[in-house]
């Protein structure tokens, strides 16, 4: 784990060394654009996953005109709900609700969930990415049976190459989303991965963001861009009882934690505590 380190440190620095941070975070998230974009035809890709769906679905009792119907509206509902809700998570338990809707077969929605991950990847380009749900560390042993349905979690990831993800696909007038998402999950980890909110804003304010503002040029309302980053997981908010009254938290979620985001920030991190940190 990434070690924490004092918050003293002068944030300015960042801006050195954010920009690769902030494409990285973008080709890791969902493209407004792409519900608009024509499909990435991959023929190989495509038989490929033709011969690994060789499973006979007769089993559901379904033919293969439903199941391929079922098929196109998970594929569908994920990329519709992803681009309304500005890259927010879908939970499982949505899909398989679209799925039972008119079908009650038993394993139906996890052959259903699979082909349409296939298909994504094969015709359109993107990861299906499933995430498990960060269980805030206050109330871990409390929620520790918190069921496996209501904790997983989709999210999309372009698989194109990061140069061509810049080129074509990165909106640079939204751009500047990623970079506030950079410096709040690197604040969050030089904390040690948890953070109180009041420590947060005086962080934020060192950098003219201030909680009251509600009309920044660049970023609008501040506290809902906050709440935005924990709306898509990359954060959680966690209200602590204490001798002292109650304290809220902000807290790494699963898709700060995930592979390629978490690598990333710890990286360009490190090169900000080495060069600017002592």
């Amino acid at each position: 784990m990434f070690p924490p380190v004092r918050l003293g440190i002068n944030f300015s620095a960042f801006s050195t060394v954010s920009a690769p941070i902030t494409r990285s975070l973008l080709h890791h998230s969902f493209s407004a654009s792409a519900t608009a974009s024509a499909p990435i035809h991959r023929p190989f890709l495509t038989s490929t996953v033709m011969a690994n769906n060789v499973e006979d679905f007769s089993q559901f009792g379904i033919s293969k005109e439903e199941k391929d119907k079922l098929v196109g509206e998970v594929i569908r509902y994920l990329l519709f709900k992803t681009h309304q809700n500005s890259g927010c998570p879908i939970k499982r338990d949505e899909l398989t609700q679209l799925i039972t809707k008119n079908y009650h077969q038993r394993n139906l929605p996890t052959f259903v969930i699979n082909e349409a991950k296939d298909k994504l990847s094969a015709v359109f380009g993107y990861e299906m990415r499933l995430l498990s749900r960060s269980i805030p560390s206050s109330k871990a042993q409390t929620r520790a049976s918190q069921s496996g349905a209501d904790a997983k979690s989709y999210i999309l990831i372009s698989q194109l190459p990061s140069d061509l993800y810049e080129k074509y696909v990165v909106d640079a007038n939204t751009a500047y989303m990623s970079g506030f998402t950079f410096v709040i999950i690197s604040i969050v980890h030089l904390a040690g991965g948890k953070i109180p909110e009041e420590s947060l804003w005086s962080q934020l304010n060192r950098m003219s963001l201030n909680d009251n503002e509600a009309n920044h040029p660049v970023l609008g309302n501040i506290k809902q861009a906050l709440e935005l980053l924990v709306q898509q997981r990359y954060l959680q908010k966690d209200k602590v009882h204490g001798p002292e009254g109650n304290t809220i938290y902000y807290e790494l979620a699963e898709r700060a934690l995930d592979g390629p985001i978490n690598n990333k920030v710890k990286e360009y991190i490190s090169q900000v505590v080495f060069r600017f940190g002592n």
